[in-house]
């Protein structure tokens, strides 16, 4: 049924999903007490408004965007990759084929930004790409999330031991990985570094990928262009520092303070996972 529906909503125009997607965010919004609620105190927390009334706009869109990025899936799954990647403006590929040339593979950072999938149809569409991911809560998307996901030059790689080693193989052959470094990961494969000023639970892979390989760095985001225009593709080198959590997160948080109404504020962020001792203090 799911496929279904995302195959007849694939073909309609993003405009037209887009202000059907800004209405159903802001029916979530209300209808949700505890969405609503952890969205104001992260978004409030984080001081990327500073004022009232900016946060109140921001508020606002940031509801509408998380519409629009649920109702464009059908589209970027599912519509031929190379009509998709031609909805995708970028200035910045240069960036990318300089950190392919030294040979040792790259690992790109995306957060929950924007429209994330469109990083990875952009990028599959000219260098190999292995993608990490976490199976969805809702079992039943599993499947159209890994075939919206494993086209062109992309392939899959499961958030287990096993996709680890897919990981790491990629990088060695000199190839692309992708993954979204704003999850909170499981006891054991994070550690606490600073998020918008709060301690967050922070995955260690990448660091470890990075370490391993010598892997260039590379952090990006699409921007939701207004109207369905498409999306604006950003890649930039990661800063001359050492590779931790803590830049990382920095990194991350630079991107997220250029767009902040398009990123994923209602996600609980700051939890402490199962087994994992709280941040001191």
């Amino acid at each position: 049924m799911l496929l279904a529906l995302a195959r007849a909503l694939a073909p309609l125009p993003l405009a037209g999903l887009h202000l059907l997607g800004a209405a159903m965010g802001w029916v979530v919004y209300w209808a949700s007490p505890t969405y609503r609620r952890r969205l104001q105190e992260n978004l409030r927390l984080s001081g990327v408004c500073p004022d009232e009334d900016s946060l109140r706009r921001t508020r606002r869109a940031v509801a509408a965007e998380l519409g629009k990025a649920v109702m464009e899936l059908p589209v970027v799954w599912m519509r031929p990759a190379p009509a998709v990647d031609r909805m995708i403006a970028c200035d910045d590929w240069p960036v990318m084929e300089a950190a392919r040339a030294r040979g040792k593979g790259i690992l790109i950072i995306t957060p929950h930004l924007g429209c994330f999938e469109a990083v990875l149809v952009y990028t599959a569409q000219r260098f190999p790409i292995t993608a990490l991911y976490r199976p969805p809560h809702a079992r039943s998307l599993e499947p159209l999330m890994v075939a919206g996901r494993a086209r062109g030059l992309a392939t899959v790689a499961p958030a287990s031991v096993a996709g680890v080693r897919q990981l790491l193989k990629t990088l060695k052959r000199g190839d692309v990985v992708g993954m979204l470094p704003d999850q909170a990961p499981q006891a054991g494969e994070g550690t606490w570094a600073p998020f918008f000023g709060r301690p967050a639970y922070t995955m260690t892979l990448a660091r470890r990928l990075h370490e391993a390989t010598g892997a260039a760095v590379v952090y990006t985001y699409a921007r939701r262009l207004p109207g369905g225009r498409g999306y604006r593709l950003y890649f930039r080198s990661a800063p001359d520092e050492p590779f931790t959590e803590a830049a990382m997160n920095r990194a991350v948080e630079g991107m997220i303070r250029e767009c902040p109404e398009q990123y994923l504020w209602s996600y609980n962020r700051y939890k402490v996972p199962a087994g994992v001792e709280p941040p001191a203090g």
